[in-house]
């Protein structure tokens, strides 16, 4: 983490947002085919900052697919009815009704969560393309899960190292996402339970992060949901303190590409009656792990 001052690197600066998280990138344009060295300190500025906001981006479905695949293959979610009609690496997110149907996920989760924790393999990131939003409302909360974890006292950390939590789509949409139609059995059974280490260590810079959610973790292995609830509850309102997050307000053009390995985020609520359009790729990730220090 650079200690509050701006940064170059391949031709782009960066300027972190908040000393918790995020970098704000300017001097890169996404519609084009970015150098390996472009692409190499981009990643590096994801490591160790959990966020980047590029600004006044243009891009085609393409050219946004493009851009995300040069961190890793880019996954096709299992609400494929909400995914771009000839890209389904594309999901879109949306309130906009057209024939009758929505033509995106609508409601927003606005519960703290990572996305697709719930997989074997979850997320690196995602990378959330504003083409519309409300002019008030609908920002999207992040947080540093590397601050949280850090911030912890040493006996709570020394007791989720040693815990793991069973997240569990199916759980979170019955509860949380009660609004949309319900998942079919063909779509619950892609996505069983799956228990991931509580702190899990970032493959790329080493640092450890809290990885849990209340709205995505059913309990904690060994602990029936009565007893884990209300544990998950205060871990989740420690971890999303105001000095732990950062509250983007969109633009048409943002392009937001953050961590899912040590960041979670929420959406904000708007007046329904603005459009919101929005395009996210989600690439592809590894199983979590968590390594104590020698």
């Amino acid at each position: 983490m650079k200690n509050g001052e701006s940064w170059q690197a391949a031709g782009m600066s960066f300027t972190p947002i908040t000393s918790a998280i995020g970098a704000e990138v300017e001097g890169v344009d996404l519609a084009e085919d970015l150098s390996d060295e472009q692409i190499a300190a981009l990643r590096q500025a994801l490591s160790d900052h959990s966020l980047l906001l590029l600004r006044g981006q243009s891009v085609s479905p393409e050219q946004h697919i493009r851009f995300s695949r040069r961190f890793g293959d880019l996954e096709k979610h299992v609400l494929s009815d909400f995914c771009l009609p000839g890209h389904p690496e594309i999901f879109i997110v949306s309130n906009i009704v057209e024939n009758g149907r929505h033509i995106g996920a609508y409601g927003g989760a606005k519960e703290w969560h990572s996305d697709l924790s719930y997989m074997a393999e979850p997320s690196l990131g995602s990378a959330f393309y504003c083409l519309e939003c409300p002019s008030e409302g609908g920002e999207t909360e992040f947080a540093s899960m590397f601050a949280a974890y850090d911030a912890l006292d040493d006996d709570r950390k020394t007791w989720l190292a040693s815990q793991r939590a069973v997240h569990d789509y199916a759980y979170h949409y019955a509860t949380f996402l009660s609004h949309r139609k319900p998942l079919t059995e063909e779509q619950k059974a892609k996505i069983p339970p799956i228990a991931h280490p509580c702190v899990r260590t970032h493959p790329d810079n080493g640092r450890p992060a809290l990885y849990l959610s209340y709205a995505l973790v059913s309990h904690f292995e060994g602990m029936s949901p009565e007893e884990s609830r209300p544990l998950l509850k205060e871990l989740t309102e420690f971890a999303t303190q105001p000095q732990f997050t950062y509250k983007h307000a969109w633009r048409p053009g943002d392009m937001v590409f953050w961590d899912n390995r040590s960041a979670m985020h929420r959406a904000c609520p708007f007046d329904d009656n603005s459009r919101r359009l929005m395009y996210r790729t989600t690439i592809e990730g590894d199983r979590p792990f968590f390594k104590t220090a020698a």
